[in-house]
Protein backbone atom coordinates (compact mmCIF):
# COMPACT_ATOMS: atom_id res chain seq x y z
CA UNK A 1 0.00 0.00 0.00
CA UNK A 2 1.25 3.48 -0.82
CA UNK A 3 2.70 5.32 2.17
CA UNK A 4 0.36 8.22 1.47
CA UNK A 5 -2.62 5.91 1.88
CA UNK A 6 -1.34 4.77 5.27
CA UNK A 7 -0.80 8.38 6.25
CA UNK A 8 -4.24 9.34 5.01
CA UNK A 9 -5.87 6.53 7.00
CA UNK A 10 -4.08 7.70 10.11
CA UNK A 11 -5.56 11.16 9.64
CA UNK A 12 -9.14 10.05 9.00
CA UNK A 13 -10.00 10.14 12.67
CA UNK A 14 -8.78 13.72 12.91
CA UNK A 15 -10.75 15.34 10.09
CA UNK A 16 -11.73 13.82 6.78
CA UNK A 17 -11.86 17.24 5.08
CA UNK A 18 -8.48 18.43 6.44
CA UNK A 19 -6.42 17.47 3.37
CA UNK A 20 -6.81 18.36 -0.32
CA UNK A 21 -6.26 14.80 -1.53
CA UNK A 22 -9.08 14.72 -4.11
CA UNK A 23 -9.02 18.24 -5.56
CA UNK A 24 -9.13 18.14 -9.39
CA UNK A 25 -5.95 19.35 -11.11
CA UNK A 26 -6.83 22.58 -12.98
CA UNK A 27 -6.47 22.40 -16.74
CA UNK A 28 -5.72 18.68 -16.85
CA UNK A 29 -6.80 16.89 -20.05
CA UNK A 30 -9.45 14.30 -19.22
CA UNK A 31 -11.02 11.28 -20.86
CA UNK A 32 -14.76 10.85 -21.31
CA UNK A 33 -15.07 9.21 -17.88
CA UNK A 34 -13.45 12.19 -16.18
CA UNK A 35 -10.06 10.58 -15.49
CA UNK A 36 -6.88 12.51 -16.22
CA UNK A 37 -5.51 11.65 -19.65
CA UNK A 38 -1.90 10.84 -18.78
CA UNK A 39 -0.91 10.73 -22.45
CA UNK A 40 -2.54 14.09 -23.18
CA UNK A 41 -0.74 17.21 -24.39
CA UNK A 42 1.65 19.24 -22.25
CA UNK A 43 0.67 22.80 -21.46
CA UNK A 44 3.26 25.51 -22.05
CA UNK A 45 4.26 28.69 -20.24
CA UNK A 46 6.16 31.38 -22.12
CA UNK A 47 6.77 28.88 -24.89
CA UNK A 48 8.31 26.23 -22.61
CA UNK A 49 6.76 23.04 -21.21
CA UNK A 50 5.02 23.56 -17.88
CA UNK A 51 6.64 21.03 -15.52
CA UNK A 52 4.33 21.93 -12.64
CA UNK A 53 2.65 19.07 -10.83
CA UNK A 54 3.15 16.37 -8.24
CA UNK A 55 5.53 13.64 -9.35
CA UNK A 56 6.86 10.33 -8.12
CA UNK A 57 9.51 8.05 -9.58
CA UNK A 58 8.07 5.00 -11.34
CA UNK A 59 8.87 1.84 -9.45
CA UNK A 60 10.24 -1.53 -10.44
CA UNK A 61 7.80 -4.44 -10.00
CA UNK A 62 8.33 -6.22 -6.71
CA UNK A 63 10.20 -9.47 -6.81
CA UNK A 64 13.38 -11.15 -5.54
CA UNK A 65 15.93 -8.58 -4.46
CA UNK A 66 13.54 -5.64 -4.36
CA UNK A 67 13.55 -3.25 -1.45
CA UNK A 68 10.47 -1.65 0.02
CA UNK A 69 9.13 -0.73 3.40
CA UNK A 70 5.76 -1.20 5.01
CA UNK A 71 3.25 1.03 3.27
CA UNK A 72 5.66 2.26 0.59
CA UNK A 73 5.08 2.27 -3.14
CA UNK A 74 7.27 0.13 -5.33
CA UNK A 75 10.52 1.93 -5.93
CA UNK A 76 13.04 2.47 -8.69
CA UNK A 77 16.03 0.16 -8.95
CA UNK A 78 18.19 3.28 -8.78
CA UNK A 79 16.64 4.21 -5.45
CA UNK A 80 18.00 0.91 -4.19
CA UNK A 81 21.33 1.05 -6.06
CA UNK A 82 22.51 3.94 -8.23
CA UNK A 83 24.94 1.49 -9.90
CA UNK A 84 22.39 -1.24 -10.60
CA UNK A 85 23.10 -1.10 -14.36
CA UNK A 86 26.62 -2.42 -13.75
CA UNK A 87 27.52 -6.08 -13.32
CA UNK A 88 28.87 -7.10 -9.89
CA UNK A 89 32.56 -6.37 -9.75
CA UNK A 90 32.40 -3.88 -12.63
CA UNK A 91 31.06 -0.89 -10.68
CA UNK A 92 33.09 2.28 -11.46
CA UNK A 93 34.17 2.89 -7.87
CA UNK A 94 37.44 4.35 -6.68
CA UNK A 95 39.03 2.79 -3.57
CA UNK A 96 37.41 5.57 -1.52
CA UNK A 97 34.01 4.86 -3.07
CA UNK A 98 34.33 1.15 -2.33
CA UNK A 99 35.38 1.85 1.24
CA UNK A 100 32.41 4.17 1.79
CA UNK A 101 30.07 1.43 0.60
CA UNK A 102 31.74 -1.13 2.87
CA UNK A 103 31.46 1.14 5.90
CA UNK A 104 27.83 1.98 5.23
CA UNK A 105 27.00 -1.70 4.96
CA UNK A 106 28.28 -2.59 8.42
CA UNK A 107 25.80 -3.96 10.98
CA UNK A 108 24.23 -1.19 13.00
CA UNK A 109 24.87 1.54 10.44
CA UNK A 110 21.74 3.38 9.31
CA UNK A 111 21.38 5.87 6.50
CA UNK A 112 20.89 9.59 7.06
CA UNK A 113 17.16 9.45 6.24
CA UNK A 114 16.67 6.80 8.94
CA UNK A 115 18.20 9.27 11.37
CA UNK A 116 15.72 11.97 10.33
CA UNK A 117 18.22 13.77 8.07
CA UNK A 118 17.58 14.95 4.47
CA UNK A 119 17.88 12.53 1.56
CA UNK A 120 19.97 14.85 -0.58
CA UNK A 121 20.26 14.88 -4.36
CA UNK A 122 19.80 12.73 -6.42
CA UNK A 123 18.29 10.34 -3.86
CA UNK A 124 15.34 12.68 -3.28
CA UNK A 125 14.35 12.42 -6.97
CA UNK A 126 14.15 8.63 -6.67
CA UNK A 127 12.16 8.30 -3.47
CA UNK A 128 8.97 6.21 -3.59
CA UNK A 129 7.25 9.33 -2.28
CA UNK A 130 5.96 12.43 -4.13
CA UNK A 131 7.39 15.86 -4.72
CA UNK A 132 5.87 18.98 -6.23
CA UNK A 133 7.35 21.19 -8.96
CA UNK A 134 6.31 24.84 -8.98
CA UNK A 135 7.51 26.71 -12.06
CA UNK A 136 8.02 30.46 -12.18
CA UNK A 137 10.00 32.58 -14.70
CA UNK A 138 12.90 33.28 -12.33
CA UNK A 139 13.09 30.03 -10.38
CA UNK A 140 11.67 26.54 -10.15
CA UNK A 141 10.83 25.10 -6.75
CA UNK A 142 10.85 21.44 -5.80
CA UNK A 143 8.92 20.60 -2.65
CA UNK A 144 9.62 17.10 -1.34
CA UNK A 145 6.94 15.52 0.83
CA UNK A 146 9.50 13.53 2.84
CA UNK A 147 10.88 15.77 5.58
CA UNK A 148 8.97 18.71 4.00
CA UNK A 149 12.22 19.61 2.21
CA UNK A 150 12.65 22.15 -0.61
CA UNK A 151 15.03 22.98 -3.45
CA UNK A 152 15.42 26.21 -5.41
CA UNK A 153 16.51 26.02 -9.06
CA UNK A 154 17.45 29.52 -10.21
CA UNK A 155 16.57 30.33 -13.84
CA UNK A 156 17.82 33.94 -13.87
CA UNK A 157 21.13 33.26 -15.60
CA UNK A 158 23.31 33.33 -12.50
CA UNK A 159 26.55 31.33 -12.57
CA UNK A 160 27.21 28.33 -10.29
CA UNK A 161 28.93 29.26 -7.03
CA UNK A 162 32.70 28.86 -7.01
CA UNK A 163 33.18 28.27 -3.26
CA UNK A 164 29.79 27.29 -1.80
CA UNK A 165 29.20 26.38 1.82
CA UNK A 166 28.34 22.63 1.82
CA UNK A 167 24.63 21.82 2.09
CA UNK A 168 22.39 18.73 1.92
CA UNK A 169 20.54 19.73 -1.26
CA UNK A 170 23.28 21.71 -2.98
CA UNK A 171 22.93 24.88 -5.07
CA UNK A 172 21.03 24.52 -8.34
CA UNK A 173 20.96 26.62 -11.50
CA UNK A 174 18.81 25.72 -14.49
CA UNK A 175 18.46 26.49 -18.17
CA UNK A 176 16.32 25.31 -21.08
CA UNK A 177 17.82 23.17 -23.84
CA UNK A 178 14.91 23.20 -26.27
CA UNK A 179 12.04 21.61 -24.34
CA UNK A 180 14.36 19.99 -21.78
CA UNK A 181 15.11 21.58 -18.41
CA UNK A 182 18.79 21.13 -17.53
CA UNK A 183 19.70 21.55 -13.84
CA UNK A 184 23.29 21.71 -12.60
CA UNK A 185 23.79 21.25 -8.86
CA UNK A 186 26.94 21.40 -6.72
CA UNK A 187 27.99 22.50 -3.24
CA UNK A 188 27.00 19.35 -1.35
CA UNK A 189 28.20 18.17 2.01
CA UNK A 190 29.43 14.57 2.14
CA UNK A 191 26.82 13.27 4.59
CA UNK A 192 24.01 11.99 2.35
CA UNK A 193 23.84 8.62 0.60
CA UNK A 194 23.19 8.32 -3.12
CA UNK A 195 20.96 5.27 -2.65
CA UNK A 196 19.53 2.91 -0.07
CA UNK A 197 22.43 0.49 -0.53
CA UNK A 198 24.85 3.06 0.86
CA UNK A 199 26.91 4.50 -1.98
CA UNK A 200 28.42 7.71 -0.66
CA UNK A 201 29.96 10.79 -2.22
CA UNK A 202 32.43 13.56 -1.49
CA UNK A 203 31.98 17.32 -1.46
CA UNK A 204 33.13 17.29 -5.09
CA UNK A 205 29.81 15.73 -6.14
CA UNK A 206 28.16 17.37 -9.11
CA UNK A 207 24.71 16.36 -10.36
CA UNK A 208 23.13 17.14 -13.72
CA UNK A 209 19.40 16.51 -14.12
CA UNK A 210 17.64 16.72 -17.49
CA UNK A 211 13.84 16.84 -17.24
CA UNK A 212 11.70 16.32 -20.34
CA UNK A 213 7.90 16.19 -20.06
CA UNK A 214 7.00 13.87 -22.93
CA UNK A 215 3.25 14.05 -22.25
CA UNK A 216 0.91 15.25 -19.56
CA UNK A 217 1.56 12.38 -17.16
CA UNK A 218 5.24 11.49 -17.62
CA UNK A 219 8.48 13.32 -16.92
CA UNK A 220 11.56 11.59 -18.35
CA UNK A 221 14.75 12.20 -16.37
CA UNK A 222 18.37 11.71 -17.36
CA UNK A 223 20.59 11.97 -14.31
CA UNK A 224 24.39 12.20 -14.39
CA UNK A 225 26.46 11.97 -11.20
CA UNK A 226 30.08 13.11 -11.33
CA UNK A 227 32.45 12.71 -8.38
CA UNK A 228 36.08 11.86 -9.28
CA UNK A 229 36.91 10.98 -5.67
CA UNK A 230 34.23 8.28 -5.56
CA UNK A 231 33.57 7.22 -9.18
CA UNK A 232 36.10 6.46 -11.89
CA UNK A 233 33.77 7.98 -14.47
CA UNK A 234 30.47 9.87 -14.56
CA UNK A 235 27.43 7.68 -13.89
CA UNK A 236 24.26 8.28 -15.93
CA UNK A 237 20.85 6.73 -15.28
CA UNK A 238 17.48 7.22 -16.97
CA UNK A 239 14.11 6.95 -15.24
CA UNK A 240 10.60 8.39 -15.38
CA UNK A 241 8.62 10.44 -12.90
CA UNK A 242 4.88 9.80 -13.09
CA UNK A 243 2.32 12.51 -12.42
CA UNK A 244 0.06 12.13 -9.38
CA UNK A 245 -2.97 14.20 -10.39
CA UNK A 246 -5.93 15.39 -8.32
CA UNK A 247 -4.01 15.30 -5.03
CA UNK A 248 -1.53 17.31 -3.00
CA UNK A 249 1.42 16.86 -0.65
CA UNK A 250 1.04 15.96 2.99
CA UNK A 251 3.14 17.47 5.74
CA UNK A 252 5.78 15.00 6.89
CA UNK A 253 8.45 15.27 9.57
CA UNK A 254 10.77 12.69 11.08
CA UNK A 255 11.64 14.41 14.32
CA UNK A 256 14.32 13.93 16.93
CA UNK A 257 14.19 10.90 19.21
CA UNK A 258 13.12 8.67 16.32
CA UNK A 259 12.50 5.04 17.41
CA UNK A 260 11.70 3.11 14.21
CA UNK A 261 15.28 2.26 13.21
CA UNK A 262 15.88 0.35 16.44
CA UNK A 263 13.15 -2.15 15.48
CA UNK A 264 14.55 -3.00 12.06
CA UNK A 265 16.26 -6.40 11.76
CA UNK A 266 20.01 -6.07 12.00
CA UNK A 267 19.84 -2.38 12.81
CA UNK A 268 20.43 -0.37 15.92
CA UNK A 269 18.89 3.01 16.57
CA UNK A 270 20.83 6.19 17.12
Amino acid sequence: MNGRIWMGLALVGVCVQAQWLHEPTPGAPRTADGKVNMSGPVSRVNGKPDLSGIWQAEGTPRGPGTLFGLGESTNSKYFRDILSDFKPGEEPLTPLGAEMLRQHGQPGVVGPSQSCLPDGVPHADLLPEPFKIIETPREILMLYEVETTFRQIFMDGRKPLTDPSPTWMGYSVGRWDGDTLVVDTLGFNNLSWLDARGHGHSQDLRVEERFHRRDFGHLDVTLTVTDPKVFTKPVTVNFTEQLLPDTDLLEHYCLEDEKDAAHQPGRTGK
